[in-house]
């Protein structure tokens, strides 16, 4: 009997160490999500956006072009950040979207970063 309260005791301080401190489980964010809480790459990203996306095609505001907003919910290529950094990166075939790949000045990061910025200032969607 007492292996079996051992037992029993063990497991519960198992799992609570498992848990985390408070005793809730550690949320993991994502690349965008972090960048979205750290206001310095926030900031970056909105640099190039600004520079490259909004100097060249889109625009921060909804105007007449034939380049997306996007700030909105309507997303053509997909919305997600995944699909947002693939398309960015490898462009859109038969478009004036060219692929970026990775030449930005930090790589990845910066993508991320952008994408960071736009989420941050997307319109809300239903």
């Amino acid at each position: 009997m007492k292996l079996v309260t051992a037992m029993c005791v063990l497991l519960m301080l198992t799992g609570l160490t498992a848990c985390g401190e408070g005793g809730t489980p550690a949320v993991e964010l994502t690349v965008v999500e972090a960048f979205m809480q750290d206001a310095e790459a926030v900031k970056r990203g909105q640099a190039l956006f600004i520079g490259t996306c909004a100097g060249y095609c889109h625009k921060t505001t909804p105007e007449e072009t034939d380049a997306l907003f996007l700030f909105d919910c309507q997303w053509k290529h997909g919305g997600g950040d995944q699909e947002i950094f693939d398309t960015v990166t490898n462009g859109v075939p038969n478009t004036r979207m060219v692929g970026f790949g990775s030449n930005f000045p930090e790589g990845e990061d910066d993508l991320w970063k952008i994408i960071a910025y736009l989420r941050i200032n997307q319109q809300a969607c239903s």
